[in-house]
């Protein structure tokens, strides 16, 4: 089985996280929910916020499961 993997990009004003999923664009993130809901559409299963904010194959770009939104 090949080891799938999710690449969340530095945060972007008004346009969230983009996300891709083995390579492939998958929308934008605009917090750990909408991560998994991505994450479950690409066939994940029993996916949530906790299990996205510690899940080792999510690389994080631009900060890490907490970087939502721009500060000031």
């Amino acid at each position: 089985m090949t080891e799938r993997s999710v690449v969340v990009s530095a945060l972007v004003k008004g346009e969230g996280r983009q996300v891709c999923v083995d390579g492939e664009s998958m929308g934008a993130a605009f917090s750990l929910r909408g991560l998994a809901e991505i994450m479950r559409r690409a066939g994940w299963t029993d996916v949530d916020e906790i299990d996205v904010a510690d899940s080792p194959v999510i690389e994080w770009h631009g900060g890490g499961p907490e970087v939502w939104s721009r500060q000031g």
